[in-house]
């Protein structure tokens, strides 16, 4: 691994210990034990996408800057690997989803200059166009639904008529959304990416950040399940949200479930289907 091994030399460190981590779909994860007593997760690729790990280090690096959010310390970036800081996790505290949805609530009232982002970045393994955009709707329904619509469609993995609900959809992105200011956003905000440290406290990982719409991220959440009423309770106690933002989420998502069976195949066609078939 050429980037680890540029990084020990660096530093004059060697490996005590390498330990597999499970859970990944992308990269493969590792706890290294360094001869300095240092522990840190190595996440690696043979033959990554170019800039993939660049992308993660500058969104967790981004979501750092808001001081009521925890990530792990990017410690080491190059091509082929990401050196981060080591977690020691733990249960989580009995206020756990209370404490992160104030987080997430504080994250997404910081101000930013656009929709978009710096640079590109991926969720997943697929690349998130994310050019500087002034309009939410305009960068959703281009960048987003639309982008990853045509490239399912590349792939013979929706038919046209379906590509064709998708594009109506994003005409009526106005309809169906309200209004919102750009906010930083996690991106991939499953229960998968959220840990609890030794304290019990949360802890965000595997960021595909960008510049969006808030319910966005929160809608990420109810996807796959895992988190309570407390979590979205305790946002609104900070940020309150405008009302039918539930129904909503279906249509946030939209691009989760596109992002879904690009990666995964048609499991998920009939999901992504009748999100189509309901708001078309």
């Amino acid at each position: 691994m050429k980037g680890l091994d540029t990084w020990l030399m660096q530093q004059g460190l060697s490996i005590q210990k390498d330990q597999n981590v499970s859970g990944g779909c992308v990269a493969v994860s590792r706890r290294l034990t360094l001869s300095n007593g240092q522990q840190v997760f190595v996440k690696s690729m043979d033959k990554p996408a170019t800039g993939l790990f660049r992308a993660e280090a500058a969104g967790l690096k981004a979501l750092g800057e808001c001081t009521d959010i925890s990530v792990p310390e990017v410690i080491y970036t190059g091509e082929d690997c990401l050196i981060l800081d080591y977690i020691e996790t733990g249960e989580r505290s009995g206020d756990f989803e209370q404490l992160l949805g104030q987080q997430l609530a504080s994250l997404h009232q910081m101000s930013v200059p656009s929709f978009g982002f710096t640079l590109n970045t991926f969720c997943g393994s697929t690349e998130q166009p994310n050019l500087s955009t002034s309009d939410g709707y305009a960068f959703y329904a281009e960048h987003r639904f639309g982008y990853l619509a045509r490239q399912c469609f590349e792939q013979q993995l929706i038919g046209k008529e379906t590509l064709r609900g998708i594009e109506s959809i994003c005409n009526r992105l106005q309809e169906l959304i309200p209004q919102q200011e750009p906010a930083l956003l996690h991106g991939d905000l499953w229960a998968g990416n959220v840990m609890s440290d030794r304290r019990g406290l949360p802890i965000l990982i595997d960021p595909a950040v960008y510049w969006g719409w808030p319910e966005a991220d929160l809608a990420m959440t109810q996807l796959f399940g895992g988190f309570s009423h407390a979590l979205y309770q305790a946002y609104q106690e900070v940020s309150p949200l405008e009302r039918g933002w539930r129904v909503r989420f279906q249509i946030y998502n939209l691009w989760h479930l596109l992002n879904h069976l690009y990666l995964f195949g048609e499991s998920y066609r009939a999901d992504v289907m009748a999100v189509v078939a309901k708001y078309r």
